[in-house]
């Protein structure tokens, strides 16, 4: 296999480049359709970020490495397959006040397609007795940096693979890894990611993981539906309740919209493969997400579908546990134990569905997944899945 590499940062190696553009066409004809972006922002709450760009012809995908290799935005054509964000983003982490005493800084910067939460922690905020801040909002990796990103591209078939390398580290606490790696293989409208946590520690540590992915129009339509193959759901709280077993559908633009959450046990292949489809109302475009629930075992569908100044999106978010405060989580066994140097992969990828066709395989798979099965549809939360739910 002939290739053809880029180191964009090495802290190791004390390299950092601000700007990079390749054109597959002058690397080999399997990557003509391939352009590699990389360039450093400025002005705003961006200046200082990093954006690299990857296009394999039928998909580009925009990467923040400095965000913990969080995926910006996404394009197919003309059509962005992420949201429209009332924060003005991206936005560099020194802007984002994780640490403030809400707990909810990390929304100061929340506008990407796709956001790692963790991975330390990943859900809602928790306080101690005191009032005092011990985890805040969805975690601190998505305001992490790379210390190492790499960019390769095959000459022989024109796969276009992102490396980066991410720390979470507190001293006498914790000592994690995270290392990202991204492809994008030509003519294919297909984003693969894997993911590998590792607990650089010498003694046992835990870990959370939710992939936060959101999607606003055109894949979010009024109308338009997200397809589960569904063992179970529950609401996640009375608000969420509201939609009984319509949950499934998207409602209008709604000025003043209270997010709506319901969590999920999904059904799987013998493989541990589950699909997930949310499409548009006319059923001619919409974005999957195939993954494996022995990695990822909970899933949770987030909805504010308010004014689109505020903010119209739902986000898809398989996990390692339910975005609970970390200690509920862990009191019920969904906080990932990790002895020291072991490691964790977990393996997810997008599809976009760009045709009518398209979109009915992909609901085709997940009819095959769910053939027989008596879903269970609790009305009120689940006391295991949902803390404080009933208020």
């Amino acid at each position: 296999m002939q290739t053809n590499s880029w180191t964009l940062i090495s802290k190791d190696g004390g390299k950092v480049i601000d700007e990079l553009h390749i054109s597959g066409a002058d690397v080999s004809e399997a990557a003509a359709a391939c352009q590699i972006d990389y360039q450093r922002l400025c002005g705003g709450r961006q200046e200082g970020l990093h954006l690299l760009s990857i296009d394999n012809g039928t998909i580009r995908v925009s990467i923040i490495p400095e965000r913990g290799m969080g995926l910006w935005k996404a394009w197919s054509g003309e059509v962005e397959l992420g949201w429209q964000s009332p924060i003005d983003g991206p936005v560099h982490p020194h802007w984002v006040p994780l640490d403030e005493p809400s707990g909810l800084g990390w929304l100061d910067g929340f506008d990407e397609l796709l956001v790692r939460c963790g991975i330390h922690s990943n859900g809602a905020p928790e306080h101690d007795n005191q009032g005092r801040l011990l985890h805040p909002l969805h975690g601190k990796i998505a305001q992490s940096p790379a210390h190492q990103l790499e960019v390769v591209l095959d000459q022989e078939s024109g796969e276009i693979v992102v490396r980066g390398i991410v720390d979470e580290k507190r001293f006498l606490f914790y000592h994690l890894q995270l290392a990202v790696t991204v492809r994008l293989h030509p003519d294919r409208p297909v984003i693969s990611i894997r993911d590998e946590i590792t607990n650089l520690s010498s003694v046992p540590t835990g870990m959370q993981l939710l992939y936060h992915i959101n999607f606003g129009l055109p894949l979010l339509t009024p109308d338009g539906e997200l397809v589960l193959p569904v063992k179970q759901v529950a609401p996640r709280d009375l608000e969420a309740a509201k939609d009984g077993q319509q949950w499934a559908t998207y409602g209008p633009v709604t000025p003043a919209y209270k997010e709506r959450v319901h969590f999920f046990e999904l059904l799987a292949d013998a493989e541990n493969q589950t699909h997930v489809l949310l499409k548009n109302a006319a059923a001619n475009c919409g974005i999957s997400l195939c993954y494996d629930i022995t990695q990822l075992p909970c899933f949770s569908q987030w909805k504010h579908t308010g004014a689109l100044e505020d903010g119209y999106v739902t986000g898809l978010e398989p996990a390692t546990n339910f975005p609970n405060p970390r200690s509920f989580e862990a009191d019920r066994g969904r906080v990932v134990s990790l002895a020291g140097g072991e490691s964790r992969q977990f393996d997810l990828q997008l599809h976009y569905h760009s045709c009518p066709e398209s979109v009915r395989a992909a609901e085709r798979a997940i009819e095959v997944l769910s053939a027989g099965a008596n879903p269970l549809l609790h009305p009120q939360p689940k006391p295991e899945w949902s803390f404080g739910g009933n208020g």
